[in-house]
């Protein structure tokens, strides 16, 4: 090490190459690896023959997540005999197969689980010189790099993630056995970085977890979401806030009412249902029910007229029939959803869904998810046309230049999961991060176009 605390690199610091695979929880990890490696004085590259290092951060939630790792690694590991002087694969993956990738694929130099990713220059460094790195650890660790964010969004957007782990043990989920129990991020810490991130342009805050909605039960032995959102809403700077991955059943009256009272925190909320038939539901370990479900989006929808809900489904779990089936698909027509993603159920080994009985075919299980998606598509085709006329606050992302057209994101929409809104008549100029007020004009199926007001 210098006397600055910066690695001491034999020759030039190191061109590195980060590939973020997987969910938002991920890329927060791939952001503060991709910080710690600037500190320590390396340069980054978006095309793999000019890197010395690759790191890919790997997902492997259900089979074709693991599928796309994979595939990344063996392609980056092509490059080995070129400039490639060293690949780093971190993240689930990693935590979930160490053995399997040391064996199976040598060319990997490095493996770094889900706990380990703070050891990331030290990893690169190591690799550099010639030694094979293996890092697993405990993956109920408390591992934050606080203060280390080198965002990827744009700059405008940032991910909070406010946990870590889960303990809910859904039988056909792997999450606990490569991210460990749930373990919540210190408030003062949370608050530190979010006042960074907007003191760095940062205009909307989306909070992620495995689950947002039971933040703070271990640390405060009560659930702290309402009073975390109260202190970032007082953030100077932050102007949206946005709440993701929130299970029904934990959704409380108070968060409900935080949700509606504060104007920063978007109208939008994302819940993961997967089904709603009562024995789909108990089989995979969900803690809720129909009735249930139907009451707390009742009231969320009472409380909050305008909120945009957004949902994912399991089509084709272990056991069900074709009149669970249509009982979802009825379920969908009655709440209509204004967001819904669907996964056909994947087997992963080590789960306990695996091992259940009356596994459907994947034709079935793609069958469905197609009529599910299909049934969705027709729902948010027509909600959007039901916002012509609305006036909305829009988030600036980009300019179509060829166009002379600007391109943003209302509350409803999500980054990367959602639609947009394309504005025609701007009369001034903007840049991505800008908020403008507009009238929606029309829709073109899951987009909006408007008018600046």
């Amino acid at each position: 090490m210098t006397n600055n605390g910066r690695i001491k690199w034999t020759g030039k610091a190191p061109s590195i190459m980060l590939i973020s695979l997987g969910c938002d929880k991920n890329l927060v990890d791939s952001e503060q690896m991709l910080s710690m490696l600037d500190e320590a004085g390396c340069t980054f590259t978006d095309e793999a023959d000019k890197a010395d290092v690759i790191i890919i951060n790997s997902c492997c939630f259900i089979g074709d997540a693991k599928e796309e790792s994979i595939n990344t690694i063996i392609q980056a590991g092509k490059l080995k005999n070129e400039k490639l002087k060293g690949l780093i694969v971190t993240g689930c993956l990693a935590q979930r197969y160490a053995d399997e990738i040391k064996k199976e694929l040598p060319e990997v130099d490095a493996i770094l689980g889900t706990t380990c990713f703070t050891d990331i220059v030290e990893s690169v460094q190591q690799v550099l010189c010639g030694s094979f790195v293996q890092r697993t650890g405990d993956i109920d660790k408390y591992a934050y790099a606080k203060g280390h964010r080198l965002l990827t969004g744009g700059g405008y957007y940032a991910y909070l993630k406010i946990a870590e782990g889960c303990n809910k043990n859904c039988s056909y989920c792997v999450i606990p056995k490569v991210r460990g129990h749930y373990r919540s991020v210190p408030e003062e810490d949370l608050i530190s970085d979010a006042k960074m991130l907007a003191s760095s342009g940062v205009k909307e805050l989306i909070l992620i977890a495995q689950e947002t909605t039971v933040y703070g039960t271990d640390l405060y032995k009560k659930k702290a979401l309402p009073g975390l959102l109260r202190k970032l809403c007082a953030i100077d700077g932050i102007e949206w806030i946005r709440l993701m991955y929130c299970y029904p059943e934990e959704i409380t009256d108070e968060l409900i009412d935080v949700i509606a009272s504060e104007e920063k925190i978007c109208h939008y909320l994302d819940l993961p249902i997967q089904h709603i038939n009562d024995d789909i539901l108990k089989a995979m370990g969900r803690k809720t029910d129909k009735a249930s479900l139907l009451d707390t989006i009742g009231r969320i929808k009472s409380r909050i007229p305008d909120i945009a809900l957004r949902t994912t489904l399991i089509s084709g779990f272990p056991g069900e029939s074709d009149i669970q089936h249509e009982e979802l698909k009825a379920f969908i027509k009655e709440i209509r959803f204004d967001r819904l993603g669907c996964f056909t159920y994947s087997k992963e080994e080590g789960t306990a869904a695996a091992l259940m009985k009356g596994q459907n075919k994947e034709t079935v299980k793609k069958k469905r998810r197609g009529e599910l998606m299909e049934l969705q598509q027709e729902i948010a085709f027509e909600k959007e046309s039901l916002m012509c006329g609305r006036k909305l606050k829009v988030l600036i992302e980009g300019k179509l230049p060829d166009d002379d057209v600007y391109v943003g994101r209302t509350y409803r929409d999500a980054p990367d999961v959602d639609g947009l809104i394309f504005i025609n008549n701007a009369q001034s100029e903007y840049m991505s991060g800008d908020f403008v007020n507009v009238k929606v004009t029309g829709s073109h199926g899951y987009d909006l176009t408007g008018d600046v007001i």
